[in-house]
């Protein structure tokens, strides 16, 4: 990748972070976000914290910060976020990642930024086991998408359920035929949420996430998902990444 093709590349790039109550993880977070060349715009969404997430936020002058005056879930942060991008690509990241570096970024971005795929998702260190078997993390929120896919459904995202964003996103990958690229993160891992809240608000945490995922689609809903979102998996990973890849981006 060229100079010239870096700063045309970097111009198309909005990287979305949601955050509730990231205020202990999300600086690890932006210092790598709002460092990397490929990424043009950072925007993080508060969602309604009742910590200092949004004083951490504002440490990183170009991250713009958008604060919601109540917690209204990840869907409808979501929304927000996109809305205001300026840009063709979105980045999604989550604010609780764990051990993340600018070769994770690129690895990320380059199979779209290069035309070899229409959309990546991340496979964490520390996805589900089954995930890892299969090589793919349906509820990744690590993920490189076009801003299309979500701006033309800001008013049915707004209406989703709180940790619904992922599965529906899916959907309208499946049904638009998608290619994906799943892209290792073999050092990167995502705060628990038995982590965050101890184990019993954690463990009911989690449970109600289950239970959005759930409400918007019906188990076996969820696996035919699944099976076809692995058929439109390509098989670059962050391993095929060549060397002059990431140099490039440096």
């Amino acid at each position: 990748m060229t100079n010239g093709s870096l700063s045309e590349n970097r111009a198309r790039i909005s990287c979305i972070i949601c955050a509730f109550n990231e205020a202990p993880r999300i600086a690890a977070v932006l210092a790598v976000a709002a460092v990397h060349p490929l990424l043009r715009e950072i925007i993080v969404v508060d969602d309604g914290s009742t910590d200092n997430t949004a004083e951490v936020v504002r440490q990183f002058p170009s991250a713009t910060l958008i604060s919601s005056p109540e917690n209204r879930g990840k869907s409808f942060a979501m929304a927000t976020g996109v809305a205001a991008a300026q840009n063709d690509l979105l980045m999604l990241l989550d604010a609780d990642l764990q051990g993340l570096t600018g070769e994770h970024i690129t690895a990320l971005a380059l199979p779209v930024l290069s035309g070899q795929t229409d959309v990546s998702l991340s496979l964490r260190q520390n996805s589900l086991l089954l995930f890892r078997i299969i090589g793919l993390d349906f509820v990744s929120g690590e993920r490189v998408v076009r801003k299309n896919l979500l701006s033309e459904a800001l008013s049915e995202i707004r209406l989703l359920p709180r940790f619904g964003i992922e599965v529906f996103m899916n959907s309208r990958i499946i049904a638009r035929r998608l290619s994906i690229t799943v892209v290792r993160w073999p050092r990167v891992t995502q705060s628990r949420k038995t982590e965050k809240l101890g184990r019993w608000k954690g463990i009911l945490a989690e449970c109600r996430m289950i239970a959005d995922l759930l409400h918007v689609y019906y188990p076996l809903v969820l696996i035919s998902q699944t099976l076809q979102l692995l058929a439109l998996r390509t098989n670059r990973t962050t391993a095929e990444l060549s060397a002059t890849d990431l140099k490039s981006t440096s």
